[in-house]
Protein backbone atom coordinates (compact mmCIF):
# COMPACT_ATOMS: atom_id res chain seq x y z
CA UNK A 1 0.00 0.00 0.00
CA UNK A 2 2.98 2.34 0.18
CA UNK A 3 3.00 2.44 -3.60
CA UNK A 4 -0.75 2.96 -3.62
CA UNK A 5 -0.37 5.84 -1.20
CA UNK A 6 1.88 7.66 -3.64
CA UNK A 7 -0.21 6.99 -6.75
CA UNK A 8 -2.51 9.49 -8.40
CA UNK A 9 -5.24 9.62 -11.03
CA UNK A 10 -2.59 10.35 -13.64
CA UNK A 11 -0.75 7.09 -13.04
CA UNK A 12 -3.28 4.31 -13.75
CA UNK A 13 -0.56 1.83 -14.75
CA UNK A 14 0.95 2.01 -11.28
CA UNK A 15 -2.45 1.29 -9.73
CA UNK A 16 -2.89 -1.74 -11.98
CA UNK A 17 0.57 -3.08 -11.08
CA UNK A 18 -0.06 -2.66 -7.40
CA UNK A 19 -3.49 -4.20 -7.70
CA UNK A 20 -2.09 -7.31 -9.35
CA UNK A 21 0.19 -8.02 -6.42
CA UNK A 22 -2.66 -7.50 -3.97
CA UNK A 23 -4.33 -10.62 -5.31
CA UNK A 24 -1.38 -12.66 -4.04
CA UNK A 25 -1.08 -10.91 -0.76
CA UNK A 26 -1.80 -12.71 2.51
CA UNK A 27 -0.86 -9.88 4.83
CA UNK A 28 -3.04 -7.86 7.22
CA UNK A 29 -1.47 -4.52 8.00
CA UNK A 30 -4.63 -2.72 9.04
CA UNK A 31 -7.19 -4.42 11.28
CA UNK A 32 -10.39 -4.59 9.28
CA UNK A 33 -12.59 -7.00 11.21
CA UNK A 34 -12.94 -5.74 14.77
CA UNK A 35 -12.81 -2.55 16.78
CA UNK A 36 -12.72 -4.26 20.19
CA UNK A 37 -9.87 -3.17 22.45
CA UNK A 38 -8.08 -6.50 22.39
CA UNK A 39 -6.11 -8.93 20.28
CA UNK A 40 -7.43 -12.45 19.84
CA UNK A 41 -7.03 -14.91 16.98
CA UNK A 42 -10.12 -16.97 17.76
CA UNK A 43 -12.54 -18.00 20.47
CA UNK A 44 -10.21 -20.69 21.84
CA UNK A 45 -7.12 -18.46 21.86
CA UNK A 46 -5.96 -15.99 24.46
CA UNK A 47 -7.63 -12.58 24.52
CA UNK A 48 -5.03 -9.85 25.08
CA UNK A 49 -6.44 -6.55 26.33
CA UNK A 50 -4.62 -3.52 24.91
CA UNK A 51 -4.56 -2.22 28.47
CA UNK A 52 -1.26 -4.14 28.52
CA UNK A 53 0.31 -1.48 26.30
CA UNK A 54 -1.39 1.48 27.96
CA UNK A 55 0.09 0.23 31.23
CA UNK A 56 3.53 0.07 29.59
CA UNK A 57 3.22 3.66 28.37
CA UNK A 58 2.33 4.83 31.87
CA UNK A 59 5.29 2.91 33.30
CA UNK A 60 7.57 4.55 30.75
CA UNK A 61 6.22 8.06 31.40
CA UNK A 62 6.84 7.62 35.12
CA UNK A 63 10.35 6.24 34.60
CA UNK A 64 11.22 9.06 32.20
CA UNK A 65 9.98 11.70 34.64
CA UNK A 66 11.99 10.22 37.48
CA UNK A 67 15.15 9.99 35.36
CA UNK A 68 14.79 13.51 33.94
CA UNK A 69 14.15 15.01 37.38
CA UNK A 70 17.06 13.10 38.91
CA UNK A 71 19.48 14.27 36.24
CA UNK A 72 18.11 17.84 36.14
CA UNK A 73 19.00 18.03 32.45
CA UNK A 74 19.98 21.46 31.26
CA UNK A 75 17.35 22.41 28.73
CA UNK A 76 15.06 25.33 28.17
CA UNK A 77 12.21 22.98 27.37
CA UNK A 78 9.37 22.68 29.86
CA UNK A 79 8.00 19.32 28.69
CA UNK A 80 9.17 15.99 27.29
CA UNK A 81 7.93 13.89 24.37
CA UNK A 82 8.89 10.32 23.49
CA UNK A 83 8.89 9.60 19.76
CA UNK A 84 9.22 6.07 18.37
CA UNK A 85 8.86 4.66 14.88
CA UNK A 86 7.25 1.37 13.93
CA UNK A 87 8.66 -1.25 11.62
CA UNK A 88 8.27 -0.81 7.89
CA UNK A 89 6.65 -3.19 5.45
CA UNK A 90 9.42 -4.63 3.27
CA UNK A 91 9.45 -6.35 -0.10
CA UNK A 92 11.57 -9.34 -1.00
CA UNK A 93 14.58 -7.94 -2.83
CA UNK A 94 13.45 -6.43 -6.13
CA UNK A 95 10.06 -8.13 -6.24
CA UNK A 96 6.54 -7.20 -5.20
CA UNK A 97 6.43 -10.11 -2.71
CA UNK A 98 5.72 -8.72 0.75
CA UNK A 99 6.81 -10.85 3.73
CA UNK A 100 4.22 -10.99 6.48
CA UNK A 101 4.76 -7.89 8.59
CA UNK A 102 5.88 -8.25 12.20
CA UNK A 103 6.03 -5.16 14.39
CA UNK A 104 9.28 -3.63 15.67
CA UNK A 105 9.68 -4.75 19.28
CA UNK A 106 10.01 -1.45 21.14
CA UNK A 107 7.07 -0.04 19.21
CA UNK A 108 5.01 -3.11 19.99
CA UNK A 109 5.87 -2.81 23.69
CA UNK A 110 4.44 0.71 23.73
CA UNK A 111 1.47 0.47 21.37
CA UNK A 112 0.73 -3.14 20.43
CA UNK A 113 -0.56 -2.10 17.03
CA UNK A 114 -0.21 -4.36 14.01
CA UNK A 115 0.10 -1.61 11.39
CA UNK A 116 3.42 -0.86 9.72
CA UNK A 117 4.94 2.51 8.81
CA UNK A 118 3.62 4.37 11.85
CA UNK A 119 4.98 6.73 14.47
CA UNK A 120 4.03 6.95 18.10
CA UNK A 121 4.36 9.88 20.50
CA UNK A 122 4.01 9.95 24.27
CA UNK A 123 3.65 13.18 26.22
CA UNK A 124 5.59 12.32 29.37
CA UNK A 125 3.99 14.88 31.64
CA UNK A 126 0.41 14.60 30.35
CA UNK A 127 0.63 10.76 29.96
CA UNK A 128 -1.04 11.17 26.56
CA UNK A 129 -0.24 9.01 23.54
CA UNK A 130 -0.74 9.76 19.87
CA UNK A 131 -0.46 7.17 17.12
CA UNK A 132 0.39 8.42 13.62
CA UNK A 133 -0.80 6.05 10.88
CA UNK A 134 -0.41 6.16 7.10
CA UNK A 135 -3.09 7.95 5.13
CA UNK A 136 -4.38 5.21 2.84
CA UNK A 137 -5.60 5.85 -0.71
CA UNK A 138 -9.12 5.12 -1.92
CA UNK A 139 -7.90 2.03 -3.80
CA UNK A 140 -6.89 0.36 -0.52
CA UNK A 141 -10.42 -0.76 0.34
CA UNK A 142 -10.71 -2.73 -2.91
CA UNK A 143 -7.68 -4.91 -2.31
CA UNK A 144 -7.25 -4.93 1.45
CA UNK A 145 -10.68 -4.24 2.91
CA UNK A 146 -12.05 -1.20 4.66
CA UNK A 147 -9.55 0.10 7.23
CA UNK A 148 -10.59 1.31 10.63
CA UNK A 149 -11.06 5.03 11.01
CA UNK A 150 -8.69 6.98 13.23
CA UNK A 151 -11.38 7.11 15.90
CA UNK A 152 -11.82 3.33 15.72
CA UNK A 153 -8.07 2.78 15.91
CA UNK A 154 -7.87 5.00 18.99
CA UNK A 155 -10.62 3.00 20.66
CA UNK A 156 -9.15 -0.35 19.65
CA UNK A 157 -5.62 0.39 20.88
CA UNK A 158 -6.70 2.44 23.93
CA UNK A 159 -4.79 5.46 22.65
CA UNK A 160 -5.89 9.01 23.37
CA UNK A 161 -5.58 10.18 19.78
CA UNK A 162 -4.78 8.90 16.28
CA UNK A 163 -3.58 11.18 13.50
CA UNK A 164 -2.11 10.64 10.05
CA UNK A 165 1.63 10.21 9.61
CA UNK A 166 1.76 13.14 7.21
CA UNK A 167 0.67 15.33 10.14
CA UNK A 168 3.70 14.38 12.28
CA UNK A 169 5.87 17.25 11.09
CA UNK A 170 3.27 19.87 11.98
CA UNK A 171 2.72 18.20 15.34
CA UNK A 172 6.44 18.31 16.14
CA UNK A 173 6.70 21.93 15.02
CA UNK A 174 3.93 22.85 17.42
CA UNK A 175 4.98 20.70 20.38
CA UNK A 176 8.70 21.26 19.87
CA UNK A 177 8.39 24.87 21.00
CA UNK A 178 8.07 23.74 24.61
CA UNK A 179 8.99 20.02 24.50
CA UNK A 180 12.25 18.09 24.33
CA UNK A 181 11.87 15.08 21.98
CA UNK A 182 13.38 11.80 23.22
CA UNK A 183 14.23 9.11 20.66
CA UNK A 184 15.76 5.64 20.91
CA UNK A 185 19.51 5.34 20.48
CA UNK A 186 21.27 2.22 21.65
CA UNK A 187 22.74 -1.13 20.70
CA UNK A 188 21.24 -4.57 21.05
CA UNK A 189 23.88 -6.52 22.97
CA UNK A 190 22.92 -9.84 21.35
CA UNK A 191 23.08 -8.73 17.73
CA UNK A 192 25.41 -5.75 18.05
CA UNK A 193 22.97 -3.81 15.86
CA UNK A 194 21.54 -0.36 16.61
CA UNK A 195 17.94 0.06 17.67
CA UNK A 196 15.49 1.71 15.27
CA UNK A 197 15.74 5.46 15.86
CA UNK A 198 12.70 7.52 14.94
CA UNK A 199 13.27 9.34 11.69
CA UNK A 200 12.37 12.89 12.71
CA UNK A 201 11.42 14.98 9.64
CA UNK A 202 14.52 16.95 8.68
CA UNK A 203 12.64 20.20 8.49
CA UNK A 204 11.35 19.84 12.07
CA UNK A 205 13.30 22.27 14.20
CA UNK A 206 13.00 20.35 17.45
CA UNK A 207 15.51 19.66 20.17
CA UNK A 208 16.29 15.93 20.30
CA UNK A 209 17.70 13.91 23.18
CA UNK A 210 19.15 10.41 22.62
CA UNK A 211 20.60 9.79 26.07
CA UNK A 212 17.66 8.64 28.21
CA UNK A 213 14.91 6.72 26.38
CA UNK A 214 16.83 3.59 25.38
CA UNK A 215 17.95 2.66 28.87
CA UNK A 216 14.63 3.45 30.54
CA UNK A 217 12.46 1.49 28.12
CA UNK A 218 14.93 -1.41 27.98
CA UNK A 219 15.02 -1.71 31.76
CA UNK A 220 11.23 -1.82 31.81
CA UNK A 221 11.20 -4.52 29.14
CA UNK A 222 13.28 -6.77 31.42
CA UNK A 223 10.56 -6.67 34.11
CA UNK A 224 7.37 -8.22 32.81
CA UNK A 225 3.98 -7.06 34.05
CA UNK A 226 1.32 -9.59 35.01
CA UNK A 227 -0.45 -8.94 31.70
CA UNK A 228 2.76 -9.61 29.76
CA UNK A 229 3.39 -12.74 31.79
CA UNK A 230 -0.06 -14.03 30.91
CA UNK A 231 0.75 -13.82 27.19
CA UNK A 232 4.19 -15.37 27.61
CA UNK A 233 2.72 -18.20 29.65
CA UNK A 234 0.16 -18.83 26.90
CA UNK A 235 2.92 -18.93 24.27
CA UNK A 236 4.80 -21.48 26.38
CA UNK A 237 1.67 -23.53 27.01
CA UNK A 238 0.81 -23.90 23.32
CA UNK A 239 4.47 -24.44 22.38
CA UNK A 240 4.74 -27.18 25.02
CA UNK A 241 1.72 -28.92 23.50
CA UNK A 242 3.26 -28.60 20.05
CA UNK A 243 6.51 -30.19 21.25
CA UNK A 244 4.54 -33.14 22.57
CA UNK A 245 2.74 -33.45 19.23
CA UNK A 246 6.10 -33.53 17.43
CA UNK A 247 7.52 -36.08 19.89
CA UNK A 248 4.51 -38.36 19.41
CA UNK A 249 4.89 -38.17 15.62
CA UNK A 250 8.54 -39.27 15.69
CA UNK A 251 9.64 -42.70 14.52
CA UNK A 252 12.57 -44.07 12.51
CA UNK A 253 12.31 -42.69 8.99
CA UNK A 254 10.67 -39.41 10.02
CA UNK A 255 12.29 -36.45 8.31
CA UNK A 256 13.46 -33.60 10.50
CA UNK A 257 11.26 -31.15 8.61
CA UNK A 258 8.21 -33.27 9.42
CA UNK A 259 8.86 -32.66 13.12
CA UNK A 260 9.02 -28.95 12.36
CA UNK A 261 5.78 -29.22 10.39
CA UNK A 262 4.02 -30.99 13.27
CA UNK A 263 5.08 -28.21 15.62
CA UNK A 264 4.12 -25.34 13.31
CA UNK A 265 0.75 -26.92 12.54
CA UNK A 266 -0.11 -27.20 16.23
CA UNK A 267 0.87 -23.69 17.28
CA UNK A 268 -1.17 -22.16 14.44
CA UNK A 269 -4.07 -24.60 14.34
CA UNK A 270 -4.54 -24.82 18.11
CA UNK A 271 -2.95 -21.60 19.35
CA UNK A 272 -3.52 -19.01 16.63
CA UNK A 273 0.22 -18.39 16.34
CA UNK A 274 0.94 -17.16 12.84
CA UNK A 275 4.61 -16.64 13.66
CA UNK A 276 7.19 -18.89 15.24
CA UNK A 277 9.71 -17.19 17.51
CA UNK A 278 12.67 -18.25 15.33
CA UNK A 279 13.49 -20.88 12.67
CA UNK A 280 12.84 -24.31 14.16
CA UNK A 281 15.80 -26.54 15.03
CA UNK A 282 15.02 -30.24 14.50
CA UNK A 283 18.44 -31.83 14.68
CA UNK A 284 18.90 -35.59 14.59
CA UNK A 285 22.13 -37.46 15.21
CA UNK A 286 25.26 -35.41 14.68
CA UNK A 287 23.18 -32.41 13.58
CA UNK A 288 22.31 -31.89 17.26
CA UNK A 289 25.91 -30.74 17.76
CA UNK A 290 25.18 -27.76 15.49
CA UNK A 291 23.83 -25.21 17.94
CA UNK A 292 21.69 -23.26 15.47
CA UNK A 293 20.96 -25.99 12.95
CA UNK A 294 17.82 -25.55 10.86
CA UNK A 295 18.87 -22.42 8.95
CA UNK A 296 18.32 -22.10 5.20
CA UNK A 297 21.62 -23.84 4.46
CA UNK A 298 20.74 -26.81 6.69
CA UNK A 299 16.94 -26.89 6.46
CA UNK A 300 15.98 -29.79 8.74
CA UNK A 301 16.37 -32.16 5.78
CA UNK A 302 17.92 -35.28 7.33
CA UNK A 303 16.14 -38.56 7.98
CA UNK A 304 15.87 -39.49 11.67
CA UNK A 305 17.40 -42.91 12.22
CA UNK A 306 16.98 -45.51 14.95
CA UNK A 307 19.64 -45.21 17.64
CA UNK A 308 19.93 -41.43 17.27
CA UNK A 309 18.71 -38.64 19.51
CA UNK A 310 16.71 -35.74 18.10
CA UNK A 311 17.09 -32.26 19.59
CA UNK A 312 14.09 -30.02 18.91
CA UNK A 313 14.42 -26.32 19.75
CA UNK A 314 11.16 -24.60 18.75
CA UNK A 315 8.91 -21.84 20.01
CA UNK A 316 5.71 -20.10 19.00
CA UNK A 317 4.93 -16.38 19.13
CA UNK A 318 1.59 -14.85 20.12
CA UNK A 319 0.99 -11.10 20.00
CA UNK A 320 4.75 -10.73 19.52
CA UNK A 321 5.46 -12.62 22.77
CA UNK A 322 7.84 -15.53 22.39
CA UNK A 323 8.29 -19.05 23.68
CA UNK A 324 11.61 -20.91 23.35
CA UNK A 325 11.54 -24.59 24.38
CA UNK A 326 13.94 -27.46 23.72
CA UNK A 327 13.31 -31.18 24.05
CA UNK A 328 15.65 -34.08 23.26
CA UNK A 329 14.27 -37.57 22.62
CA UNK A 330 15.37 -40.93 21.14
CA UNK A 331 14.24 -41.70 17.59
CA UNK A 332 13.54 -45.34 18.49
CA UNK A 333 11.46 -44.40 21.52
CA UNK A 334 14.02 -45.90 23.91
CA UNK A 335 17.21 -44.38 25.32
CA UNK A 336 20.36 -46.48 25.17
CA UNK A 337 22.35 -46.85 28.39
CA UNK A 338 24.87 -44.16 27.42
CA UNK A 339 22.16 -41.86 26.08
CA UNK A 340 20.28 -42.13 29.37
CA UNK A 341 23.34 -41.30 31.46
CA UNK A 342 24.14 -38.40 29.14
CA UNK A 343 20.58 -37.06 29.11
CA UNK A 344 20.14 -37.43 32.88
CA UNK A 345 23.33 -35.45 33.47
CA UNK A 346 21.95 -32.51 31.48
CA UNK A 347 18.57 -32.91 33.18
CA UNK A 348 20.25 -32.77 36.60
CA UNK A 349 21.97 -29.53 35.58
CA UNK A 350 18.58 -28.20 34.53
CA UNK A 351 16.98 -29.19 37.86
CA UNK A 352 19.86 -27.72 39.89
CA UNK A 353 19.49 -24.36 38.18
CA UNK A 354 15.70 -24.23 38.60
CA UNK A 355 16.09 -25.03 42.30
CA UNK A 356 18.49 -22.13 42.79
CA UNK A 357 16.81 -19.38 40.79
CA UNK A 358 15.54 -16.53 42.93
CA UNK A 359 15.90 -12.75 43.09
CA UNK A 360 19.56 -11.88 43.63
CA UNK A 361 20.94 -15.07 42.07
CA UNK A 362 23.70 -14.18 39.60
CA UNK A 363 23.20 -15.69 36.17
CA UNK A 364 26.85 -16.63 35.61
CA UNK A 365 26.93 -18.39 39.00
CA UNK A 366 23.95 -20.46 37.84
CA UNK A 367 25.82 -21.24 34.61
CA UNK A 368 28.73 -22.59 36.64
CA UNK A 369 26.32 -24.61 38.76
CA UNK A 370 25.00 -26.27 35.60
CA UNK A 371 28.56 -27.02 34.50
CA UNK A 372 29.18 -29.02 37.68
CA UNK A 373 26.45 -31.54 36.87
CA UNK A 374 27.55 -31.83 33.25
CA UNK A 375 31.20 -32.34 34.19
CA UNK A 376 30.23 -35.03 36.69
CA UNK A 377 28.21 -36.82 34.02
CA UNK A 378 31.11 -36.68 31.55
CA UNK A 379 33.38 -38.19 34.16
CA UNK A 380 30.86 -40.98 34.72
CA UNK A 381 31.00 -41.75 30.98
CA UNK A 382 34.83 -41.62 31.07
CA UNK A 383 34.82 -38.70 28.64
CA UNK A 384 36.65 -36.75 31.33
CA UNK A 385 39.31 -38.30 33.49
CA UNK A 386 38.24 -39.11 37.03
CA UNK A 387 41.58 -37.78 38.30
CA UNK A 388 40.60 -34.24 37.28
CA UNK A 389 39.11 -32.31 40.18
CA UNK A 390 35.91 -30.33 39.78
CA UNK A 391 37.58 -27.06 40.74
CA UNK A 392 40.42 -27.69 38.31
CA UNK A 393 37.98 -28.30 35.45
CA UNK A 394 35.92 -25.23 36.29
CA UNK A 395 39.00 -23.05 36.55
CA UNK A 396 40.37 -24.25 33.20
CA UNK A 397 36.94 -23.91 31.54
CA UNK A 398 36.83 -27.53 30.41
CA UNK A 399 33.04 -27.54 30.13
CA UNK A 400 33.18 -24.89 27.40
CA UNK A 401 34.37 -27.64 25.05
CA UNK A 402 31.10 -29.48 25.62
CA UNK A 403 28.69 -26.58 26.42
CA UNK A 404 29.97 -23.63 24.40
CA UNK A 405 26.77 -21.59 24.76
CA UNK A 406 25.37 -19.72 27.74
CA UNK A 407 22.84 -21.08 30.21
CA UNK A 408 19.93 -19.15 28.73
CA UNK A 409 18.64 -15.63 28.19
CA UNK A 410 15.95 -13.08 28.86
CA UNK A 411 12.73 -13.87 27.01
CA UNK A 412 9.93 -11.59 25.87
CA UNK A 413 8.98 -9.71 22.72
CA UNK A 414 12.24 -11.00 21.27
CA UNK A 415 13.48 -14.56 21.75
CA UNK A 416 16.81 -13.20 22.94
CA UNK A 417 15.17 -10.31 24.73
CA UNK A 418 16.89 -7.01 25.43
CA UNK A 419 18.62 -5.93 28.62
CA UNK A 420 21.36 -8.52 29.04
CA UNK A 421 24.23 -6.03 29.22
CA UNK A 422 24.96 -2.33 29.02
CA UNK A 423 22.38 -0.97 31.48
CA UNK A 424 22.96 0.73 34.81
CA UNK A 425 22.17 -2.42 36.78
CA UNK A 426 24.18 -4.72 34.48
CA UNK A 427 27.29 -6.71 35.25
CA UNK A 428 30.09 -6.87 32.72
CA UNK A 429 30.46 -9.84 30.40
CA UNK A 430 32.96 -12.40 31.71
CA UNK A 431 35.47 -12.97 28.91
CA UNK A 432 36.23 -16.63 29.56
CA UNK A 433 35.30 -19.65 27.39
CA UNK A 434 31.68 -20.60 27.86
CA UNK A 435 30.94 -17.73 30.22
CA UNK A 436 31.56 -15.17 27.48
CA UNK A 437 28.62 -16.71 25.62
CA UNK A 438 26.20 -15.95 28.47
CA UNK A 439 23.68 -13.45 27.15
CA UNK A 440 23.57 -11.76 30.54
CA UNK A 441 25.56 -11.77 33.76
CA UNK A 442 22.88 -9.98 35.76
CA UNK A 443 21.60 -10.61 39.25
CA UNK A 444 18.06 -11.85 38.70
CA UNK A 445 15.05 -9.76 39.70
CA UNK A 446 11.47 -10.67 40.40
CA UNK A 447 9.44 -10.64 37.16
CA UNK A 448 12.44 -11.38 34.92
CA UNK A 449 11.39 -13.98 32.36
CA UNK A 450 14.22 -16.33 31.42
CA UNK A 451 15.05 -19.48 29.53
CA UNK A 452 17.14 -22.16 31.24
CA UNK A 453 18.81 -24.35 28.64
CA UNK A 454 21.86 -26.34 29.74
CA UNK A 455 23.26 -28.57 27.03
CA UNK A 456 26.12 -30.90 26.24
CA UNK A 457 27.45 -31.74 22.77
CA UNK A 458 30.29 -33.42 20.91
CA UNK A 459 31.33 -30.71 18.48
CA UNK A 460 34.19 -31.92 16.30
CA UNK A 461 35.55 -28.41 15.76
CA UNK A 462 35.91 -27.88 19.51
CA UNK A 463 37.18 -31.39 20.35
CA UNK A 464 39.81 -31.17 17.60
CA UNK A 465 40.77 -27.54 18.27
CA UNK A 466 44.53 -27.30 17.73
CA UNK A 467 44.65 -24.30 20.06
CA UNK A 468 43.18 -26.19 23.02
CA UNK A 469 45.26 -25.53 26.12
CA UNK A 470 47.23 -28.34 27.74
CA UNK A 471 45.31 -27.76 30.97
CA UNK A 472 42.10 -28.65 29.14
CA UNK A 473 43.57 -31.51 27.10
CA UNK A 474 44.81 -33.38 30.15
CA UNK A 475 41.26 -33.56 31.52
CA UNK A 476 39.75 -35.13 28.38
CA UNK A 477 39.83 -38.79 27.43
CA UNK A 478 39.95 -38.47 23.65
CA UNK A 479 40.01 -42.25 23.13
CA UNK A 480 36.55 -42.58 24.72
CA UNK A 481 35.21 -39.81 22.49
CA UNK A 482 36.65 -41.40 19.35
CA UNK A 483 35.32 -44.87 20.20
CA UNK A 484 31.86 -44.01 21.50
CA UNK A 485 30.77 -40.41 20.97
CA UNK A 486 31.92 -39.15 17.58
CA UNK A 487 28.69 -38.32 15.76
CA UNK A 488 26.64 -38.63 18.96
CA UNK A 489 25.28 -35.08 18.62
CA UNK A 490 24.07 -33.61 21.88
CA UNK A 491 21.33 -32.92 24.38
CA UNK A 492 19.70 -29.61 25.33
CA UNK A 493 16.84 -29.15 27.78
CA UNK A 494 15.13 -25.75 27.84
CA UNK A 495 12.32 -24.30 29.94
CA UNK A 496 10.69 -20.85 29.98
CA UNK A 497 10.12 -19.39 33.43
CA UNK A 498 9.41 -16.30 35.47
CA UNK A 499 11.38 -15.29 38.54
CA UNK A 500 9.10 -15.01 41.57
CA UNK A 501 9.61 -13.53 45.03
CA UNK A 502 11.04 -16.75 46.41
CA UNK A 503 12.13 -18.79 43.39
CA UNK A 504 10.74 -19.35 39.91
CA UNK A 505 7.75 -20.76 38.07
CA UNK A 506 8.30 -22.75 34.89
CA UNK A 507 5.68 -22.38 32.16
CA UNK A 508 7.02 -25.34 30.20
CA UNK A 509 5.04 -28.58 30.38
CA UNK A 510 6.71 -31.37 28.43
CA UNK A 511 7.96 -34.82 29.51
CA UNK A 512 11.45 -34.47 30.95
CA UNK A 513 12.25 -37.74 32.74
CA UNK A 514 13.53 -40.46 30.41
CA UNK A 515 10.79 -42.85 31.57
CA UNK A 516 8.07 -40.29 30.83
CA UNK A 517 9.52 -39.57 27.38
CA UNK A 518 9.57 -43.27 26.53
CA UNK A 519 6.02 -43.81 27.77
CA UNK A 520 4.70 -40.81 25.81
CA UNK A 521 6.41 -42.08 22.66
CA UNK A 522 4.97 -45.58 23.13
CA UNK A 523 1.49 -44.24 23.77
CA UNK A 524 1.38 -45.54 27.34
CA UNK A 525 1.28 -42.05 28.83
CA UNK A 526 -1.04 -39.24 27.79
CA UNK A 527 0.68 -35.87 28.23
CA UNK A 528 -0.13 -33.64 29.95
Amino acid sequence: WMLLATSSATTPLLVVDVASRRRRRNNTKVMTTSSSSSFQMGRDTLRVDFELHRENRLRLAQAMEEKINAEKKKTKKERNLVLVESGKQTQRYGTDNEPLFRQESYFHWMFGCRESDCFGALDVEKKKAILFVPRLPDEYVVWMGKPLSNEELASKYKIEEVRYADELEAYLEEEGVTALVHVLSGTNTDSGLPTLKANVPSSSKVEIDESILFEEITLLRTLKTKREQEVLEYASKISSQAHVAAIKSLQPGTMEYQLEAAFLHHIYNQGGMRFSSYPSICASGNNAAVLHYGHSGAPNDKECKSGELVLMDMGGEYHCMCADITTTVPVSGKFTSDQKIFYDGVLQAHKDVLANIKPGAVWTDLHLLAERSILSMLQKLNVLNESSSMEEMLENRVCAVFMPHGLGHLLGIDTHDVGGYGLRNSRDRILKPGLKSCRTAKALEENNVMTVEPGCYFVDALIDDVNMSENVKKCINFDTIDKKFRGFGGVRIEDNLVVTKTGCKSWTNVPRETEDIERVMSGELVWP
